[in-house]
């Protein structure tokens, strides 16, 4: 449990772990079948569990999940929406967009390489447990037209024919996307801000999307 705090442990060994009732229930409910679940006064001591939690009021259950068992991202099962990031790197970010795409789904998630892990405990706690029913694979398996969201001098959204598969990119949370990766997308939208507001949190951004995304297709 103490190893999988580590984002290069999870990665070596294949496994995430789960804190809370609910999210190692979300788990189950989508199929998971966790390698090993510990519940205070029942198969470890409250004391020693909550010596390897990494939340301030520790909580009953954690649960040990192969991260190979998550969704993955399929070219040939992929939904027609999709949201692709580019360095991403904050965890809570990571999370709620994950649950943007659960909510205002069906949509899948790709990463770049530089974006935060989605199994790390921050991104799992914002997810609330969408990490389990959400497609997520790499950023240049995105498929369909993608659309870069930029802050300034895009289509406006709301105007833009969003018909037919389409994978909104969206940049880090400072820089944005860089021009590279904004030239190579098939076209640019921009949420309208009032005067003087210099841009929108990467997260509320790809719910703005996700939604419009749904508006427009009834």
């Amino acid at each position: 449990m103490r190893k999988l705090a580590s984002a290069r442990q999870r990665q070596k060994l294949g496994l995430f772990a789960v804190e809370g009732e609910d999210l190692v229930d979300a788990g189950v409910a989508a199929g998971l079948e966790p390698l090993d679940v510990l519940v205070a006064g029942e198969d470890v001591s409250p004391e020693l569990l909550a010596s390897v939690s990494l939340l301030p009021h520790p909580s009953r259950r954690i649960a040990v999940f192969r991260r190979d068992d998550l969704p993955r991202l399929s070219i040939e099962a992929a939904p027609e929406t999709g949201l692709a990031l580019w360095h991403v790197g904050d965890p809570g970010n990571l999370g709620t967009i994950l649950r943007a795409a659960d909510g205002l789904g069906p949509a899948f998630v790709a990463l770049s390489a530089g974006c935060a892990d989605p199994t790390g405990p921050k991104a799992l706690r914002a997810s609330m447990g969408a990490i389990f029913r959400v497609p997520v694979g790499a950023l240049e398996e995105a498929p369909g037209r993608w659309v870069a969201l930029v802050a300034h001098g895009g289509e406006p959204l709301a105007e833009l024919d969003l018909g037919g598969p389409v994978t909104f990119v969206l940049g880090a949370e400072r820089e944005g996307l860089p021009e590279s990766v904004a030239a190579a997308c098939d076209a640019r939208a921009s949420v309208p801000l009032e005067p003087g507001a210099e841009s929108l949190n990467v997260a509320l951004v790809a719910a703005i999307a996700l939604w419009e995304r749904r508006r427009t297709r009834g």
